[in-house]
């Protein structure tokens, strides 16, 4: 449970930086969804979709489930319990996924159970990736109709203008722009402190708000009402998830101080802000944030708010590249092309394909509801049924890992399910009033990561079906053995133990054997980084021909070529001579055929062959050079 570094670079950076700068990196990239929250939470709050009025114990009562909804669902819940569970370091709901199903049997009920989960919680991440840049750059640019409300109708195009720029630039990568995230990040939160420090002094009684009495009281109030209410106070904790999402890149220990003695304060501040201007005067309902900044700089607030959303939305974009490159290796999605931004930085990736199905969708939400309180009856669906999925892959890790922890652990596990649970319920109500856009999203995500998973296990049960066993092809075959040329052939197969169709074709066409023959077989471990002992295992099997598995972790870039070159430096008897001028690569590329009756039903197939299809090849996911590559195809009916 202790707090570890996944990449020995981030230790090296961690050394050189030390505890303050990784902290301040934190804060420009880790906190950015949760720190544009007050531009709406309130707003929302207050909105006449609720039908609060901005009296004394009101406020109070907001202010109060605000405050505990920070304490228990992000300090205590994400920052303090379920950033221990690491995976190597790495977090997110990929990474606790496989953690999770590390404590079970592999291929057992409960670990397709946990997969399901953990996808699912996936496909919402997804449309939280869709509506976060929406609705915090909206909320940002919506000060214009404080400023000048003749400004309006100039909202939603100038909206459309920074998302076109913002996932424009994507592909010359966030490490030049990243370097300025830190400090416009630090003068954000400080601002909103400030704010929220000249506002209290109107009402300071608005501290009494940290009593829980009052959030009880709230309830007592307003009865069953109230419950609905939460659908506007877990806006206050969206981007909770991404403290443990991103604890891979800066580690526990900076995330957490950055929390503790920053960004917590300055957010209680600035909510305690508005809250004491609404008990002086309710009409700052209509934009509690924007009414509470001082006049003479609501310009440079807007633009410094501007500037807030768009390190908001990417960090969540940026999230969403990396959990697109978990899924590829864990094989939930097609593979697609990865290009990489950075020489020095291996996780900044850019995928082309996710960034503009991305902004396309960013683009859609903000003509469909081209406000941010419209946005708000959408958000929090997804962010609490992520939220809710945490806590049961928490509760299954700590109660399987944590023997001396769970004991206090599994009943918080149920307390932070009850308060999931609640804020699911009081979003699933505003369903008709948008919340149905993350639900659909998510289903549709959903089911064409379980098409792709199952449409692998039945392309992979019919190629073994035909195919031919290797320990019977082998001594056959040597009995009357072709002519053998130079070189080594490597044959990429899915399946251990089977004949590679690029084998037969290649003996059935060139009537040749290359001098050495590898059958190459890539693995992804449950892990986000394959240990050096476990990364390549060589077992010749007679005749100088060999099997080699080469392994990777979840986070890790497959590069195939670079994991042979270790061969070379391994015992001589086991080694191989590998050179990649005198290496050929064959690989099957198989077009799937849509069949009836078999494994899914007829429109998955069709789904599943047309994922195939515009997959990127394997090939070029493992960096196998084209001009060392010959490509066979085959055709296989699901």
């Amino acid at each position: 449970m202790a707090d570890t570094h996944a990449h020995s670079k981030n230790a090296h950076h961690g050394a050189k930086t030390g505890l303050l700068g990784l902290a301040v990196g934190a804060v420009g990239v880790v906190f950015g969804d949760i720190g544009t929250s007050p531009l709406y939470t309130l707003k929302e709050a207050f909105s006449p979709h609720y039908g609060l009025t901005a009296n004394h114990d009101t406020v109070l009562g907001i202010l109060s489930l605000v405050f505990w909804a920070l304490m228990i669902v992000v300090t205590l819940k994400y920052v303090t319990i379920i950033m221990r569970a690491d995976n190597e370091g790495e977090g997110g709901i990929m990474a606790l996924m496989a953690l999770a199903q590390r404590t079970m049997p592999k291929d057992s009920k409960s670990a397709y159970a946990v997969g399901i989960l953990g996808i699912f919680g996936a496909s919402l991440f997804f449309g939280d990736g869709v509506i976060t840049p929406a609705i915090t750059t909206l909320s940002a640019v919506e000060g214009l109709e404080v400023v000048a409300p003749q400004l309006h109708t100039w909202v939603v195009p100038i909206t459309l203008g920074i998302i076109v720029f913002l996932f424009g630039t994507q592909r010359f990568g966030t490490e030049r722009v990243g370097k300025v995230f830190g400090p416009v990040m630090l003068v954000w939160f400080l601002s909103l402190a400030a704010i929220g420090v000249m506002n209290i002094r109107h009402n300071p009684e608005v501290f009494h708000a940290i009593n829980p009495w009052w959030a009880m009281q709230f309830f007592a109030t307003h009865g069953g009402h109230a419950i609905f209410i939460l659908g506007a106070v877990v806006l206050a904790v969206t981007g909770g998830e991404a403290l443990y999402a991103d604890m891979g890149h800066f580690g526990a220990r900076p995330i957490r101080h950055a929390w503790y003695w920053f960004v917590l304060p300055a957010l209680m501040l600035n909510y305690m802000g508005q809250g004491s201007l609404l008990l002086l005067d309710p009409k700052v309902a209509s934009n509690p944030f924007y009414l509470s900044v001082p006049q003479m700089v609501r310009i440079p607030m807007i633009v410094l708010a501007t500037l807030a959303a768009v390190i908001a939305s990417q960090a969540v974009i940026t999230g969403a590249y990396s959990v697109a490159r978990q899924a590829m290796q864990l094989g939930y999605i097609p593979r697609m092309r990865i290009q990489h931004t950075s020489k020095d930085t291996i996780g900044q990736i850019y995928i082309p394909w996710i960034n503009w199905v991305l902004a396309l969708a960013v683009i859609a939400v903000v003509l469909m509801f081209r406000s941010s309180t419209g946005l708000a009856s959408a958000y929090g669906v997804s962010v609490s049924g992520t939220m809710l999925i945490d806590t049961l892959l928490l509760f299954l890790v700590a109660r399987a890992m944590w023997p001396k922890a769970r004991r206090w652990v599994l009943p918080l596990c149920v307390l932070f399910a009850i308060i999931d649970v609640a804020f699911l319920v009081a979003n699933g109500v505003k369903f008709l009033d948008g919340a149905w856009f993350p639900v659909v999203l998510a289903i549709v995500v959903f089911t064409i990561l379980r098409t792709w998973r199952r449409g692998r296990q039945l392309l992979y049960e019919e190629i073994r079906k035909e195919g031919i066993q290797l320990d019977s092809f082998l001594p056959g075959l040597m009995l009357a053995p072709p002519t053998r040329v130079p070189g080594t052939a490597i044959f990429l197969i899915a399946q251990k133990g089977m004949v590679p169709h690029a084998l037969l074709h290649n003996l059935k066409h060139n009537k040749v054997l290359h001098e050495r023959n590898v059958f190459l077989t890539v693995e992804t471990l449950n892990v986000p980084h394959a240990p050096k002992d476990r990364r390549l295992k060589i077992e010749p099997i007679g005749d100088d021909f060999y099997r080699i598995t080469v392994r990777f972790g979840f986070m890790e870039v497959p590069d195939v070529p670079l994991a042979l070159m270790r061969s070379c430096d391994m015992d001589e008897r086991i080694g191989i001579p590998f050179d990649p001028m005198d290496t050929t690569y064959f690989a099957s590329r198989e077009t799937i055929v849509a069949g009836r009756h078999r494994g899914m039903p007829v429109w998955r197939d069709r789904l599943f062959a047309f994922l195939h299809r515009n997959a990127a090849p394997a090939t070029g996911f493992f960096r196998i050079p084209g001009n060392r590559l010959v490509e066979l195809g085959a055709q296989v009916e699901i």
